[in-house]
C-alpha cells in the first residue's frame, strides 16, 4: 500500500500549493500591493501554505515575470543591498480574473453536487411524518374447516 502525500510531507507540515495555484495565490497577493519576494513567502506561510524555499519561490517569481504576470525593480531606497520590488502587470489582472471566474464555476458545480448529494436532513418528527406509506401485509387465505371427509 502506497504511503499518501501527507505522509510523506510529514506530520504537521502545511500543505503546498501546486504550480498554477501559487501562480495565482501570488497575482492575488500582489494585486492592491507591490512586494519583496521575502515579503510573498512571508505572507504565503501566514496563509498557511507553510515556508517556501527562497530559490524555489524567486525561480517562480522569475518565471511569472517572464511570461510577463508581474514586473520587477530594483529598489536601493532603503539601507542595505537592493531588492527587488514585484507588482502585477496588466497580464497578471487578466490571468487573476481569469482564474478566479474559473474557481468561480467549480465551486458553483461543486456546490450543486454537494446539495444534490447530500442526505435530507430531518428531525425525527418529519421523518415519522413523512414516512412512506408501507405496503399492506399479504393476508393468508383461510383456510377451510377440515371435515371428517377430508384425506391428506
Amino acid at each position: 500500500m502506497a504511503a499518501d502525500s501527507k505522509d510523506q510531507r510529514g506530520a504537521g507540515e502545511a500543505p503546498r500549493l501546486p504550480g498554477e495555484m501559487l501562480t495565482a495565490h501570488l497575482l492575488a497577493m500582489l494585486k492592491d500591493w507591490s512586494g519583496y519576494g521575502y515579503e510573498l513567502a512571508q505572507r504565503l506561510e501566514e496563509a498557511g501554505f507553510g515556508r517556501y524555499n527562497t530559490g524555489s519561490l524567486y525561480r517562480m517569481l522569475r518565471q511569472m515575470e517572464g511570461l510577463g504576470l508581474i514586473s520587477s525593480l530594483w529598489d536601493t531606497s532603503a539601507g542595505g543591498p537592493a531588492r527587488r520590488m514585484y507588482s502585477l502587470t496588466r497580464a497578471g489582472k487578466l490571468f487573476l480574473d481569469n482564474w478566479m471566474a474559473l474557481l468561480d464555476f467549480h465551486r458553483r458545480t461543486l456546490d450543486a453536487f454537494v446539495g444534490a448529494a447530500a442526505p435530507t436532513r430531518r428531525t425525527d418528527k418529519d421523518s415519522k411524518d413523512r414516512e412512506a406509506p408501507r405496503p399492506a401485509a399479504r393476508r393468508a387465505r383461510p383456510r377451510k374447516p377440515k371435515t371428517g371427509d377430508d384425506h391428506e
